[in-house]
């Protein structure tokens, strides 16, 4: 551009979708300032008397930002803008507002809505929607042709969010592969490319399920997310029988058969080199065939025993007992509350500690154990837990792992062998760890065999995990604790509790991951000796070295979990 202007372009301005707490620092005390707009050279906030007078005076002030979980210490120049201040940076050439796109959470529903050889080429990625506004990844100041562009195909207004240009590529990549269409407005006359962006949407979001629930006006699509289900989109009827259909060819089950239910299974590769196995069934409904996806092991970093959330001490208690060359480890809780993977988890850590020979016989089989013999148990009846259990003793074991004890036999093959030298991990029904002995009683065990065998019962729930960039704390005074009930759930009242916010690091949700709640009945001689003298369940109740209320009172006092969210989980414990 010979002879004319330098082109000059904008610098970024972050409107941050994340919490960003501005505290303005005054002899010794941390003032609040509301935030309204934030670049790498300065920001604007809210009028506060402080900032009057530094601006009379043409003094700086010391800022303090929390970009997520970074904390930055700022000095600042003050100026009057209108009903604001504006703030600008001393000593600072600029302010790191690059996110880390590692971090950040997809919502498919936005993201899935931009063209990919749009997103592809001017590298945009629509993260979630946040107060009536779509996030938006850039990697570089967003001309106004683009972003006006993207309002229309949205209709919504965008705030950006800058990103490092080559992690949001390999996200794009990863997102679109190598497709080139609007994979938002896929021909919903398409099942195979219908059920193409379902599986990545699905992947996309963390999702552990897909439901396809038939009605009288469609078909409605939800996905599982954290435990809680998630409208996603939903599709004409016309097209269900297509979707159903080509489900079932990939899974290997009869189209022909729709008035009985089927399973059936795959393996999805989305063209990004990275494949997942899904686990399907269908069962017939008044409105057609209703299918349900389970997507395993998407995130293999669940089965390692550090991320479930256990405390210290009790994390060590089950090291020391899983690592004891034989007895019975039980794993108790409702369905769905994690507890084959926490089994799954010790496991691997056994494997990677010592040399053992492990068979698994399990119903289905949800995780790939490099080095462990899978079984799995059969719906025609061929491999039952008892008859494999009966051949896995022939196959010198030292390690078992038993899906689940559901009857009194597979209960006495476990508990003799657990007598006879092995170690047996495996899953129970019950709603405590005290309660647990009662069940097996119930199911025909003999009270000095469980004395004898038994070496720890771990009890657990599972609790949606506060995003810790967007929770919000508020105070808990003793009539508020009243009111909730907190004594009702075994809780005390805790200074400070915490509720979910809205940011792009969990796609405006408010939470991240689960976590599990544990109770541990650790068996040593003292409480063994309790259980062969037929002890209560109170009894039992007190050698607990760690029940779930004080578990979920940690959680609380920690902001790692809501209080709703442990009042669900308490419940029924």
């Amino acid at each position: 551009m010979s002879g004319g202007a330098p082109e000059r372009r904008r610098a970024p301005r972050w409107r941050p979708a994340l919490q960003v707490a501005t505290r303005l620092l005054a002899d010794g005390a941390a003032i609040h300032l509301e935030l309204e707009d934030l670049s790498s050279s300065g920001a604007r906030v809210r009028a506060h008397p402080l900032l009057e007078e530094a601006n009379r005076g043409g003094c700086t002030v010391t800022l303090e930002l929390s970009l997520g979980s970074v904390p930055v210490r700022l000095e600042a120049r003050v100026a009057r803008r209108g009903t604001s201040f504006g703030l600008e940076w001393v000593g600072a050439r600029s302010l790191p507002l690059t996110l880390d796109v590692r971090l950040l959470r997809v919502d498919p529903a936005w993201a899935l809505k931009l063209p990919s050889h749009l997103a592809m080429r001017r590298r945009l990625l629509p993260l979630c929607e946040i107060e009536g506004e779509v996030a938006l990844a850039v990697c570089e100041p967003l001309d106004e042709t683009a972003q006006k562009a993207v309002e229309r195909l949205l209709e919504r207004p965008v705030r950006p969010q800058f990103v490092e240009a080559e992690a949001l590529q390999q996200l794009l990549r990863r997102l679109h592969g190598e497709s080139r269409a609007a994979p938002g407005a896929a021909d919903e006359e398409d099942a195979v490319g219908l059920l193409a962006e379902l599986l990545r949407a699905a992947a996309l979001r963390l999702a552990s399920d897909i439901h396809l629930d038939p009605e009288r006006s469609g078909l409605r699509v939800r996905l599982r997310v954290d435990g809680v289900l998630e409208d996603y989109r939903r599709l004409p009827a016309r097209i269900a029988p297509e979707l159903i259909s080509r489900i079932k060819v990939l899974a290997g089950m009869d189209i022909a058969e729709k008035r009985a239910p089927q399973d059936g299974r795959f393996t999805h590769d989305p063209g990004t080199g990275n494949s997942f196995e899904l686990r399907v069934a269908s069962l017939p409904t008044r409105h057609g065939e209703r299918m349900a996806l389970r997507l395993l092991a998407l995130d293999e970093r669940t089965l390692e025993l550090e991320s479930l959330g256990m405390e210290p001490a009790e994390l060590e208690r089950l090291l020391l007992a899983v690592r004891k060359p034989h007895g019975l480890v039980l794993v108790t809780g409702p369905t769905g509350c994690g507890k084959s993977t926490t089994l799954q988890a010790a496991l691997r850590r056994i494997l990677r500690e010592r040399a053992v020979n492990a068979i698994a016989v399990q119903d289905p089989i949800e995780y790939d154990l490099p080095g462990v013999a899978q079984v799995e148990v059969d719906a025609a009846h061929k491999v039952t837990f008892p008859k494999a259990l009966r051949s896995i003793l022939r196959h010198d074991p030292d390690v078992i792992l038993i899906g689940e004890i559901r009857d009194a036999e597979t209960l006495d093959i476990a508990l003799k062998a657990a007598l006879t030298g092995h170690l047996v991990l495996a899953t129970l029904h019950t709603n405590s760890a005290t309660s647990t002995v009662t069940r097996l009683v119930d199911m025909g065990a003999d009270r000095f065999l469980i004395a004898a065998t038994l070496r720890l019962v771990v009890a657990q729930r599972l609790v949606r995990r506060l995003c810790p960039h967007c929770r919000h704390s508020w105070p808990v005074s003793e009539s508020a604790a009243s009111a909730l009930e907190f004594s009702a759930l075994g809780l005390r009242a805790a200074g400070t509790a915490w509720t979910a916010g809205a940011c792009v690091f969990c796609a405006g949700r408010g939470y991240q991951g689960r976590i599990g709640l544990f109770e541990l009945l650790d068996i040593d001689r003292e409480v063994s000796a309790r259980i062969a003298a037929d002890a209560s369940e109170a009894e039992l109740e007190r050698s607990c070295s760690h029940t779930l209320e004080q578990d979920a009172q940690h959680k609380l006092e920690a902001g790692v979990a809501s209080l709703d969210d442990l009042r669900w989980a308490l419940a029924g414990a």
